[in-house]
């Protein structure tokens, strides 16, 4: 899926939620219309189309100002079509996920003649993330919000996520992971995200509780790597049976964040063999 269309998906999946956060006042009531318009049909892959009370709403997300047809042009055809279809109030706002090249103008009319058709822009990068961090279906948009401290940021979204209900977390998860790859490198989306997670967990928990229980020093990494493998072990020991003791050298040879990603795979091992697949192709 594009990140254009995942944002398709999540406007039509909350149309109140993202017509309130364009429109500056809440909306109950939008209804998503159809993506044909009648004449010369064209299909609006990155658009959604809402009825307000008494207006349309037009919602368009660009990765990349530039197209063809040039987007002002894009945006009248868009409004003559609309109009003669509902003879409504027709409310344009563009959504540019990313900056263009430094120089690039961004335009917001058609201006030919006597012809001028104006239109909003929603830049991403000049957004407040406070909002979108207060709404689950504004989140996913949140690490392309302006910021100073972008992992910052990112960290602040992951820990959003871990806030949500379960059933939740995992769609939502998913979303976020996927525009924030528009900003940031995957392995970084990947290790914040997978900690998050680990810190919601049973084993995390626990990890962390017998830490505090047995008075080790917080912080250290030897501690740390100490108190990881030693439950570890224990979780191993009570779900998979006794260890050979090659495999138990296996496990003394792991950092402290593979002892972790294990923690999280013991969910899904029931044998012995898929403890040893795990090893081997860490």
């Amino acid at each position: 899926m594009s990140y254009d269309n995942l944002c398709k998906l999540l406007s039509e999946k909350y149309p109140d939620s993202f017509a309130t956060w364009v429109m500056g006042g809440e909306q109950t009531s939008a209804e998503v219309l159809k993506t044909e318009l009648s004449i010369e049909p064209i299909r609006a892959d990155y658009v959604t189309f809402m009825r307000l009370q008494g207006r349309i709403l037009h919602l368009e997300f660009q990765t990349k100002i530039e197209s063809e047809p040039p987007l002002p042009l894009r945006m009248l055809d868009y409004w003559v079509r609309l109009y003669r279809l509902y003879r409504l109030p027709i409310t344009q706002v563009v959504v540019l996920l990313l900056p263009p090249a430094v120089g690039t103008i961004i335009e917001t009319c058609f201006e030919l003649e006597s012809t001028r058709h104006e239109y909003q822009v929603i830049k991403m990068w000049e957004q407040d993330p406070t909002e979108l961090l207060k709404d689950i279906a504004l989140l996913p948009l949140a690490p392309l919000a302006a910021t100073t401290k972008p992992e910052a940021l990112l960290q602040k979204v992951a820990q959003r996520v871990t806030q949500l209900e379960p059933e939740q977390r995992r769609e939502v998860s998913g979303y976020v992971q996927i525009l924030a790859g528009l900003k940031f490198e995957k392995n970084l989306i990947q290790q914040m995200f997978r900690e998050g997670m680990m810190r919601e967990s049973v084993i995390y928990q626990e990890i962390l509780q017998e830490g505090l229980q047995e008075g080790r020093q917080e912080g250290l990494q030897e501690g740390r790597l100490e108190e990881a493998r030693s439950l570890i072990l224990r979780l191993l020991t009570r779900q998979i049976g006794d260890l050979p003791q090659t495999m138990r050298s296996q496990l003394d040879e792991l950092s402290v964040n593979e002892l972790e990603a294990l923690g999280e795979a013991l969910l899904d091992f029931k044998q012995l063999t898929d403890l040893e697949f795990w090893l081997l192709n860490r």
